[in-house]
């Protein structure tokens, strides 16, 4: 059958359909985040990764197949060279209507240069990641970055019109004591936050068995200081969602590693190199690189066989932080 009669949705072995890709267009990022890299770095070489026009050739076999959904992510996704030419190509689907939304998780420190062109793109919300808001902590945490470039890329994205979720990863110790500032911080602008539980991702030269916090536990901690009310609210995602009363503004819940949530699951993750990955806490991974050289057909037909064998459930376990559940960084999915 031809591509383009009646195309089935994407579905997996659990019958879950997939219509959100989440698109990694670079593994190199410009900070060395201390739950996402190691200090020390080998990135992949140039030519190992998808040119843009293969990216966007993916894109659209996915979109074609029920993807309403894709977000662009790294590494930094605004490091790739040429980055805003994909998301003039992808925006020609939000034209059509065949694609609900394109968006981006970012660590922000590029965003001012770029946000005005994404909203032009159609682009209406994007994510940034934001662990701390002292300019100390904020470099210590990054190893290299400088907590005013990210104030002044939020500051042009919500300019420009953008929606922002700020997103932030728990660890015990300093930040337990900075959340209330991000809450503010956040709400007063008009920001949800989301707040992440660290993952046992790749070998990053830091114990984690140290730094890793419970969301339950944070929560309870957070309802002692503010009125918090559970919301239905999903985005098709994996968080819980609170209101804070005092503020009026959300804040989402990603538990990975208390909480298991990949009974609805609807996405799938490909890397830069067209390496597919349908489940974050599963290293394996299905190539779609040489297939989509050969042809759509090709590419698809490995897509579909890959879903069949996607995990019901991840292998993330909060007794297991020590080592690495999976030895593949987050940087080389953007999460």
């Amino acid at each position: 059958m031809p591509l383009d009669t009646a195309p089935a949705p994407l579905v997996d072995g659990f019958g879950r359909t997939v219509n959100y890709l989440r698109l990694s267009v670079t593994d190199r990022c410009d900070l060395r985040c201390t739950y996402c890299m190691a200090e020390r770095m080998t990135f992949l070489p140039r030519r190992d990764v998808l040119s843009l026009e293969e990216l966007a050739r993916l894109s659209d076999l996915f979109i074609r197949h029920g993807a309403r959904k894709l977000r662009i992510t790294g590494g930094e996704p605004l490091v790739r060279r040429d980055i805003m030419d994909l998301f003039r190509d992808l925006s020609r689907h939000l034209a059509t209507g065949a694609l609900d939304e394109l968006t981006l998780t970012t660590n922000g420190t590029l965003l001012a240069r770029h946000a005005a062109a994404l909203a032009a793109c159609g682009v209406r919300r994007v994510n940034v990641s934001l662990d701390t808001l002292d300019a100390d902590r904020y470099r210590a945490i990054t190893r290299l970055g400088d907590i005013r470039m990210v104030l002044a890329g939020i500051d042009a994205a919500l300019e420009a019109g953008l929606k922002v979720k700020l997103n932030a990863v728990a660890s015990r110790g300093a930040f337990e004591g900075e959340v209330d500032d991000l809450i503010r911080f956040a709400h007063a602008r008009g920001m949800d936050l989301t707040l992440i539980e660290e993952m046992p991702l790749g070998e990053t030269g830091l114990d984690r068995n140290q730094s890793v916090l419970s969301l339950r536990d944070l929560e309870r901690d957070l309802a002692a200081r503010w009125t918090l009310s559970p919301l239905r609210r999903s985005t098709g995602g994996p968080a819980r969602y609170v209101r804070v009363n005092e503020t009026g503004g959300l804040i989402g819940l990603i538990s990975p590693m208390s909480c298991n949530f990949c009974a609805l699951c609807n996405r799938v993750r490909v890397s830069c190199t067209g390496q597919l990955y349908t489940c974050l806490g599963d290293d394996s991974a299905v190539d779609l690189r040489g297939p989509l050289r050969h042809s759509d057909t090709a590419a698809l037909d490995a897509l579909r066989a890959a879903l069949m064998v996607k995990p019901e459930r991840h292998a993330f376990d909060m007794s297991r932080m020590a080592g690495t559940a999976v030895p593949r960084h987050m940087s080389a999915l953007g999460g």
